[in-house]
């Protein structure tokens, strides 16, 4: 019996420097068990797989995810048998989790660069597609935040800040 055509998920156009997106994105948090039992690396590398083989290749993950950060573990694992050309990369960073177990927001320029560093090194990738703050930090101005991000341009495309329902983006 034949396969049945598969539906491949669409691309847009992201703002106005020319990346492109599947038009449904891939939210990775439960795959390391933020909000549920974590899959194994091997089942989790397989659905990623699977996502991208019917054109969902916009990767939503975050230095927040799972244990240890594993949610990026795993995407990095993962990308070692899937064309990194044909994904795009929107990791997060900006809350971290205090050892009282409370979550605090980060944006100085400083705990940014970290953060990006940290969050190439556990993909495996030397550059991101798209890097979202998960909220501004209401201490550190957003323009000191995103100045001393443009010496991380060399790691990554646009950059994009999420607060709610407000976006930025450079």
């Amino acid at each position: 019996m034949e396969n049945p055509q598969q539906t491949q998920v669409p691309k847009v156009k992201l703002g106005n420097q020319g990346l492109k997106v599947s038009r449904l994105g891939f939210r990775t948090a439960s795959l390391a068990g933020t909000k549920n039992a974590p899959l194994s690396h091997e089942e989790a590398c397989s659905l990623i797989a699977h996502a991208v083989k019917r054109g969902i290749t916009f990767i939503d993950t975050s230095d927040l995810y799972g244990d240890d950060h594993e949610s990026e573990i795993i995407i990095g694992k993962a990308l070692k048998q899937l064309p990194r050309a044909d994904i795009q990369l929107a990791p997060k960073f900006g809350f971290y989790i205090t050892e009282a177990g409370e979550y605090k927001v980060n944006g100085r320029p400083e705990y940014v660069r970290k953060c990006c560093e940290a969050s190439l090194s556990r993909l495996g990738v030397d550059c991101i597609d798209m890097y979202y703050q998960h909220h501004v930090d209401q201490f550190v101005p957003i323009e000191d935040t995103l100045m001393d991000s443009t010496i991380l341009t060399s790691f990554m495309h646009p950059f994009c800040c999420l607060n709610d329902d407000k976006w930025l983006s450079t």
